[in-house]
């Protein structure tokens, strides 16, 4: 790993404003931290960490803090913040690198090659997880996880379990975890599944059936119930 080296100052003065003219003066307010030693504030230049956030290894990347008046120290960039309206590095926070203990870093995914299942089956690739955790020392961190996919067929995935770490390195994210695919086009997917059934008609309740037949036994508005014979003329009606 190519050493970088980058300068720094201690910060004496604090504040809104303070960190307002350290940024026109082309700076930015920095913390460092870690190794059990106490936080130092400082002050660096945002082009020099954008340089380090560039390049090939990232955030991961181990470079030199060379403090004016105090010998320099390996660190790593743990977080930093960014101007959301304009893009610009506004502050950074420092770790401070022991070369000899194990470090818990993420470590981005690649995919290198054509799936099978794209080129000759027509699916879509799709990564799933673009990057995992591992512990290693400081030296051994990769700038990145490559997974060949060229024989990845149509349904099938890679998981964490799959991915070609040496052993120098301790995968701690779930074995199980999905990482990439190959999966039908989602227009396809839609045009094989079947239609719904239509919803059946929504039984109407038995009161309001019977109070139909009800209506449709009455008589039409004019007309009169047949009358029964009275008991005289039954009898008359007999003989």
């Amino acid at each position: 790993m190519p050493q970088l080296n980058v300068a720094a100052e201690t910060r004496l003065q604090f504040g809104k404003n303070s960190s307002r003219r350290l940024r026109q003066a082309g700076k930015i307010p920095a913390i460092l931290y870690g190794n059990k030693e106490a936080e130092l504030p400082l002050t660096v230049s945002p082009k020099d960490l954008m340089a380090i956030l560039h390049s090939a290894s990232g955030h991961n990347t181990i470079f030199s803090l060379e403090i004016t008046g105090r010998n320099p120290v390996s660190v790593m960039l743990k977080d930093w913040q960014f101007d959301p309206l304009k893009g610009r590095l506004l502050h950074a926070d420092m770790l401070r690198i022991a070369m000899d203990k194990v470090l818990q870093v993420n470590v981005p995914i690649l995919a290198q090659g054509e799936a099978k299942g794209v080129k000759e089956q027509g699916g879509i690739f799709e990564f799933v997880v673009r990057e995992v955790e591992v512990e290693c020392l400081p030296a051994d961190i990769p700038e990145h996880i490559t997974i060949d996919i060229s024989e990845l067929a149509l349904g099938q995935n890679l998981r964490v379990s799959d991915l070609p770490v040496g052993d120098k390195i301790k995968v701690l994210s779930d074995a199980d975890l999905l990482v990439a695919h190959v999966i039908i086009p989602r227009a396809e997917k839609a045009a094989a599944t079947p239609e719904e059934a239509p919803v059946a008609a929504v039984a109407e309740p038995e009161v309001i059936k019977k109070g139909k037949a009800e209506e449709e036994g009455a008589p039409a508005k004019g007309e009169e119930k047949e009358k029964k014979p009275a008991k005289g003329e039954e009898k008359e009606k007999k003989k």
